[in-house]
């Protein structure tokens, strides 16, 4: 059953593919952005698939903005039946080498800006009776890794808000679900790839291993087969089914991962997994302290 979706960061990667492919099944999306200049790609890309988006501006950290766009679907179309929070930030960088503005803007934009929509959608589904709030979390937030833990604590604090808000809101007619994709190519590792200036200091002592760490992801990602269209495939289908599940991993490597640390024990998990990424990362440094743009 289609209906008026709302989707947040949909000017680049997943956001952008899952505005179109529910417009594409007949949606009505509000497909917002932070920066209207972004508008212009996202309606060609429209264009380009036959599509309509309705592009309006919101920015997660910013309540107006917030309030703003959610208002305007209102006065538009009288309903949300659905809310995607996919907006989000990376942070690439060993810990002690983040300052704490950069950990405190991922928090604001992965966190914060997660709840502060789901906020402002919720009396109107509640009214309803009626709705869907998808949560665009991460392996990441299942299973933390080394260079990204500030990333990972932002998801796997999403993973803890929308398991809560499951509950509090099911009596209500309204279902949240987490959808947990793996590594997919996206502009997340390129234009967005969110590198901390710290990580980028040759004196830091964390600095071949961090960009040793960044190839072994880079590799990962040129053999991972999971693309924006499987997750999109699975919000639709969270958005349509009668009894959506809780939690929808994307991308067969990611659910291999993490059933072994399901059923695992955990410290053998954690020494063979955890044991061989430590060992690849920091293993002998090359002499060519070279590495990726981001």
């Amino acid at each position: 059953m289609a209906g008026t979706i709302l989707i947040t960061g949909a000017s680049t990667g997943l956001g952008k593919e899952m505005a179109l492919y529910l417009a594409e099944r007949a949606f009505t999306v509000y497909a917002t952005v932070r920066d209207m200049a972004h508008a212009d790609g996202l309606h060609a890309a429209a264009d380009s698939r036959n599509v309509q988006l309705r592009v309006l501006q919101l920015d997660v950290t910013s309540k107006p903005s917030i309030d703003a766009a959610v208002q305007t679907v209102l006065n538009e179309s009288g309903v949300i039946d659905g809310v995607i929070n996919n907006a989000g930030i990376g942070l690439r960088g060993y810990f002690e080498d983040l300052t704490e503005q950069e950990i405190r803007d991922v928090f604001e934009a992965n966190l914060f800006g997660v709840m502060a929509v789901t906020k402002a959608v919720l009396p109107h589904m509640r009214k309803a009776r009626s709705g869907r709030i998808i949560l665009i979390s991460s392996i990441g937030g299942k299973i933390g890794s080394l260079g990204v833990s500030a990333y990972c604590s932002t998801k796997f604090a999403v993973e803890g808000f929308g398991e809560s808000l499951a509950l509090e809101v099911a009596p209500l007619g309204v279902n949240v679900v987490l959808i947990e994709p793996g590594i997919v190519k996206t502009e997340r590792w390129s234009t967005n790839r969110g590198t901390a200036q710290g990580a980028r200091d040759t004196e830091s002592p964390y600095y071949d291993w961090f960009w040793q760490a960044e190839k072994e992801s880079d590799n990962l990602v040129q053999r991972s087969t999971a693309t924006a269209e499987d997750v999109a495939e699975i919000v639709h289908r969270a958005l349509t089914v009668a009894r959506p599940k809780l939690r929808y991993m994307v991308g067969w490597k990611a659910k291999v991962l993490t059933g072994l640390r399901n059923y695992l024990p955990g410290e053998l998990f954690e020494r063979l997994y955890f044991g061989l990424v430590m060992r690849r990362v920091t293993r002998s440094p090359s002499a060519e302290r070279s590495h990726p743009v981001g």
